[in-house]
């Protein structure tokens, strides 16, 4: 699988939930993590890699990898926290981005089960960071418009190098 990067609308289209949980969408989540370690990050959402379907997978170190399938984010924590993010998407960008401390989610993982959760820390940021690429919305959205105007041109000045 290959990772979209930022010059792709789909990147900014909001995914269609999976219809059937089968063996296609299960061969397509083994792929989804096989991609996520050989990028070397914690999360992949389908647009990044092509599919404009509600999936995406996790594996935080000292984790097993998880899978989260037309996932709903059900509740976050008040508190907020500020951590620096990136992308597999747009590769040598990072910039601390404000999200809940935790979330609570719902979602079906790849054998068909449904399963809510509740996560905080790192695992609540990539959680939320994922679910973003579902709705369409990149972390370099969720920063003031100075610092994203900031980024964008470091981004456009590296293309043109």
């Amino acid at each position: 699988m290959e990772i979209v990067t930022l010059e792709n609308d789909l990147l900014r289209q909001k995914s269609e939930p999976v219809k059937d949980i089968d063996g296609e969408i299960q061969k397509t989540a083994e792929e989804m993590i096989e991609a996520l370690h050989e990028g070397k990050g914690v999360g992949l959402a389908g647009p990044q890699v092509g599919l404009l379907k509600r999936i995406f997978v996790v594996h935080i170190e000292g984790d097993a990898p998880r899978v989260f399938i037309n996932p709903s984010i059900i509740g976050t924590s008040q508190e907020t926290i500020k951590y620096e993010e990136g992308c597999l998407s747009i590769p040598g960008v990072w910039a601390d981005v404000i999200r809940p401390k935790s979330v609570r989610v719902q979602a079906w993982n790849e054998k068909g089960r449904p399963f809510n959760m509740e996560a905080d820390g790192i695992l609540a940021r990539v959680i939320l960071h994922e679910y973003d690429h579902l709705e369409g919305v990149l972390f370099i959205d969720r920063l003031s418009v100075p610092k994203r105007n900031r980024v964008l041109a470091k981004i456009e000045k590296r293309q043109k190098a």
